[in-house]
C-alpha cells in the first residue's frame, strides 16, 4: 500500500466523517475511505458514536502518539451491512458494537488469554496503525469495517445510543472491578469523579452489591449521586474532616479523573491490602506517597479496558441489569461544541453522536 496516497484514494470503500487536522482540535467534515471487507471483516453503518474523554486527549494531542488528519470515536453502535466470506459470528442486519480496538496479533500470551488489550501490537480504533500500514479512523464517520473477532454482539434490550459508552466507559470500570475481585456482594467501593466513567462505574457496582462511596472535589455532585445513580455516600475529597473520618473503610477505589490530583488522601480510605485503581489517563505524572502503601500493603494500579471476551460479557451484563450511560444525544456537528462543554465537564455524563440521522442530509 502506498502512503503517499490521499484518505480519500488509499481503500476503494467511499467515507465520510468529521476530522481534526491539528492540535487546534478543531472538526470539520473529512472525505476519506475504508478497505474493502475482506473474508473476516464485517462492514457496519455507524448509528451512534460516544464522545470520550480520550477523544479530546488524542485532539490535542495531548498524549504524544496522535496520528492527524483524526476521526476520533470508539464507542461505536451500528449495523452489519456487510459480511467476509468466512465471517461466522454475524449476518447482514445484525446490531453491532465496535469499541477502543480493531486489532491485535492473536498470537502471544496476551491474546491466548482474550487480553487482546494487553497484547503489545495491538491496533486502536482510531489514530493508529493497521496492519496494511494505513491509518486507523474511528467512528465520527459513516460506516467501519473491522474484522469480526473485535466486533460486539449487541444485545436486543440494550440501547443503541445510551449503550454505546459501554464500549469503553463500561469495560474501563467493569473489568478492574471484576480483576481485582470487587464484584462480590456487601463490599464497600469508592468511585473517584463523577464523569462518564465514574457514573458508570457506580452502576456496576451498585449492580455487583457493593456499598458505593463517590468521592468528587464538589459538593454540587452530592444529590446527583445519591438519589439519582444510588450512590450510599458522598465525600467531598477537600473536607478533611470527613476524609479522615471515612479512613481505612474502603476494599477498592476506581479513580476516573484524568486532571492532577493527589493520591496521598484517597490512599488514606483504603482498608490495608487494598487498591486504588488509575483508570483515569492524566497525561501529568502523579506524587505517589509510599509509607502509607508500605504500612498498609496497598497498592496504586491501573486498568486499560478489556478483552473481546470480557468486553461482550460486560455488555450482556449491562443488558440483564438494565445498565446504560447517562447521554446527551447530539448531531455531528455539534463536535466542536461539545469538546469545549467537555472541557468544563458540562455534561452528564456523555456525549453521543447521533451519526446516521447527522449524515443523511449530506
Amino acid at each position: 500500500m502506498a502512503k503517499s496516497q490521499s484518505p480519500e484514494t488509499e481503500h476503494p470503500v467511499k467515507a465520510f466523517g468529521w476530522a481534526a487536522r491539528d492540535t487546534s482540535a478543531h472538526f470539520s467534515p473529512f472525505n476519506f475511505s475504508r478497505r474493502a471487507t475482506g473474508e473476516r471483516d464485517v462492514q457496519v453503518k455507524v448509528l451512534y458514536c460516544g464522545v470520550c474523554h480520550s477523544d479530546l486527549h488524542m485532539a490535542k494531542n495531548e498524549w504524544g502518539f496522535t496520528q492527524f488528519p483524526i476521526v476520533p470515536g470508539h464507542e461505536i453502535t451500528g449495523i452489519v451491512t456487510e459480511v467476509g466470506s468466512k465471517v461466522e459470528k454475524f449476518k447482514v442486519g445484525d446490531k453491532v458494537g465496535v469499541g477502543c480496538m480493531v486489532g491485535s496479533c492473536r498470537e502471544c500470551d496476551q491474546c491466548a488469554n482474550d487480553l487482546e488489550n494487553y497484547c503489545s501490537k495491538f491496533i486502536l480504533t482510531y489514530s493508529s496503525r493497521y496492519t496494511d500500514g494505513t491509518v486507523t479512523y474511528g467512528g465520527y464517520s459513516d460506516k467501519i469495517v473491522a474484522d469480526e473477532h473485535f466486533v460486539i454482539r449487541w444485545p436486543e434490550n440494550l440501547p443503541l445510543d445510551a449503550g454505546a459508552p459501554l464500549l469503553c466507559a463500561g469495560i474501563t470500570t467493569y473489568s478492574p472491578l471484576k480483576y481485582h475481585g470487587l464484584d462480590k456482594p456487601g463490599l464497600n467501593i469508592g468511585v473517584v469523579g463523577l464523569g462518564g466513567l465514574g457514573h458508570v462505574a457506580v452502576k456496576f457496582a451498585k449492580a455487583f452489591g457493593s456499598k458505593v462511596t463517590v468521592i468528587s472535589t464538589s459538593i454540587n455532585k452530592k444529590k446527583e449521586a445519591t438519589e439519582r445513580l444510588g450512590a450510599d455516600s458522598f465525600l467531598v475529597s477537600r473536607d478533611q474532616e470527613a476524609m479522615q473520618a471515612a479512613a481505612g473503610t474502603l476494599d477498592g477505589i476506581i479513580d476516573t479523573v484524568s486532571a492532577a490530583h493527589p493520591l496521598l488522601p484517597l490512599v488514606n480510605l483504603l482498608k490495608p491490602h487494598s487498591h486504588l485503581i488509575m483508570v483515569g489517563g492524566g497525561e501529568k505524572p502523579l506524587e505517589v506517597p509510599m509509607l502509607p502503601l508500605i504500612f498498609g500493603r496497598k497498592s496504586i494500579s491501573g486498568s486499560g479496558i478489556g478483552g473481546l471476551k470480557e468486553t461482550q460479557e460486560m455488555v450482556d451484563f449491562a443488558a440483564k441489569h438494565n445498565i446504560f450511560a447517562d447521554v446527551e444525544v447530539i448531531p455531528m456537528d455539534y463536535i466542536n461544541t461539545a469538546f469545549e462543554r467537555l472541557e468544563k465537564s458540562d455534561v452528564k455524563y456523555r456525549f453521543v453522536i447521533d451519526v446516521a440521522n447527522s449524515f443523511k442530509a449530506e
